[in-house]
């Protein structure tokens, strides 16, 4: 894979998303666990969430799998049985991440638009609840992935690496599965992340018209209203958040879809100059780097968590200084 100018690209893209995606992440749960966001706790759980699974991703997706696999090929991670567990656990987490998105989009449609329900469900203990149901439902809906290959090489009785096996596309039931998990992630989730969104707005917007018709033109006209900056910032960080995740996947599910409807097989092996690695390489590049951009999301659109990364980024260099005084 390193001999090819594609494969170099290959080679340095992961470490480079794991140097930037590890700390970010961790960052992001330890700034956000400290609780000086001003963010509730229900929001802070959810965010949380989000960083975990992400840098869960990026640890077994980018490091365990990718990094170990192009820079270390016969370690013990390409032995068939540990290889065909990692994409159980790579599939079960990534999908956990996509639904915690989704229940904090719904969250914050429930939030924002539906004000007698939210006293009940906003709260920290339905949130544990939710993240929790969502990660088991996705950890079990990937534990059939773990029969779905079978070795490429067989060297001294030892099985080594995972490759498709061929009852996955000539199956009815195989192909079944593949439509569910297809659709449930991403296509069902970016369709109700779209939805709450578009419905969010709706009521954000009717709710602003409404507010600036009781005002007072003459004593408010000019002066900033504190709500609807709030829910301004609402609007920005939900989109950003949902619409990063829809526009990096969507290479993923173009590919899903070109396999199925052309009847090809997806890229299993070591030959990375057949036509579809690609394609299908380049879709789970941009799947990864979602794991990693929410940290500049916030960073971006939270002046409070921007200020905490700040205070931490200084706080080596204060206690450097101090050392040295």
């Amino acid at each position: 894979m390193h001999g090819s100018p594609k494969g170099l690209v290959f080679a340095l893209y992961y470490p480079v998303i794991a140097a930037i995606g590890v700390p970010a992440n961790l960052a992001v749960i330890v700034i956000l666990c400290r609780g000086r966001c001003g963010l509730s706790r229900c929001i802070t759980y959810y965010l949380v969430s989000m960083a975990v699974t992400d840098l869960l991703v990026i640890i077994t997706a980018v490091i365990l799998n990718r990094i170990v696999g192009i820079y270390f090929p016969f370690s013990f991670m390409s032995i068939t049985p540990v290889c065909s567990l990692s994409f159980v656990l790579i599939y079960g987490i990534r999908d956990c991440s996509v639904w915690v998105t989704v229940v904090f989009t719904f969250d914050r449609f429930v939030a924002i638009c539906c004000q007698k329900l939210k006293t009940k469900y906003c709260t920290e203990k339905i949130a544990a609840l939710v993240i929790g149901t969502v990660c088991a439902l996705s950890g079990f809906k990937n534990t059939f992935w773990y029969f779905i290959y079978e070795p490429l090489y067989i060297i001294d009785n030892i099985s080594w690496f995972c490759k498709i096996k061929l009852a996955f596309y000539t199956s009815s039931a195989w192909a079944a599965f593949d439509w569910i998990h297809r659709i449930s992630t991403p296509c069902l989730s970016f369709i109700l992340i779209l939805l709450l969104n578009a419905l969010t707005v709706r009521h954000i917007l009717a709710a602003i018209r409404i507010r600036r018709r009781l005002q007072v033109r003459s004593t408010v006209e000019n002066q900033s209203d504190p709500e609807m900056e709030n829910r301004r910032k609402s609007i920005v960080l939900l989109f950003c958040i949902s619409g990063s995740l829809i526009l990096l996947w969507l290479l993923f599910l173009i590919t899903f879809l070109y396999v199925r409807i052309a009847n090809l097989s997806y890229f299993s092996g070591y030959n990375f100059n057949e036509s579809n690695f690609i394609l299908e390489e380049s879709g789970f590049m941009l799947q990864l780097l979602s794991s990693c951009i929410n940290p500049f999301i916030y960073t971006g659109t939270q002046h409070k968590f921007r200020d905490e990364l700040r205070n931490g980024l200084k706080y080596p260099l204060t206690l450097i200084a101090k050392l040295f005084k």
